[in-house]
């Protein structure tokens, strides 16, 4: 990571997850949908930053949440699986012209559809890996799945209102 950009991500993941263990951890809607706002810090790494960058930092974000929710590597898990799957859904979303050196998939900076087709698939994987392995298996398979669902549209909503009211479009290289 080029040294920097290293404070201003380090900024951010201490930002994010103080934000979800101490606000955004009791916002729950209607015993279904949960807030998991700190995968906002995974989701914006930059576009070309390296696979086990990537899954490293998700491992510790998803093992500090782990720490501060009492979920023995729960969130570590789905942060990792997250963190590795996104850079083949990033391939898959890749342009033409592919992307610009630094470029951070954020809604300001790569529009809103664009945002909206990485991030849920995204979220929806982290959400549907934590309630599933929670659960410990299918047996509440279809209750799960709307808690996922519910989720996912939840957590979509707080990052996306986030992104806009505090981030401006910034170029960083990894």
């Amino acid at each position: 990571m080029n040294s920097r950009y290293l404070i201003p991500q380090a900024i951010n993941f201490v930002v994010y997850i103080l934000l979800q263990v101490f606000i955004v951890r009791n916002l729950v809607l209607f015993d279904v949908a949960f807030c998991f706002v700190y995968i906002a810090f995974l989701l914006l790494l930059p576009i070309e930053a390296a696979a086990i960058t990537c899954m490293l930092l998700g491992f510790t974000t998803g093992l500090v949440v782990d720490i501060f929710y009492n979920t023995f590597g729960i969130h570590a898990a789905a942060c990792v699986f997250i963190m590795y799957i996104r850079r083949y859904w990033i391939s898959a979303l890749t342009p033409r012209g592919g992307y610009d050196i630094g470029m951070t998939p954020s809604p300001r900076a790569m529009g809103f559809r664009w945002f909206i087709t990485y991030a849920v698939p995204l979220i929806f994987v982290h959400h549907a890996t934590v309630f599933f392995v929670e659960i410990g298996g299918f047996s509440l398979f279809y209750y799960t799945l709307i808690k996922a669902l519910a989720s996912t549209a939840f957590t979509f909503i707080l990052v996306t209102v986030i992104q806009y009211i505090i981030h401006t479009p910034r170029r960083t290289v990894l």
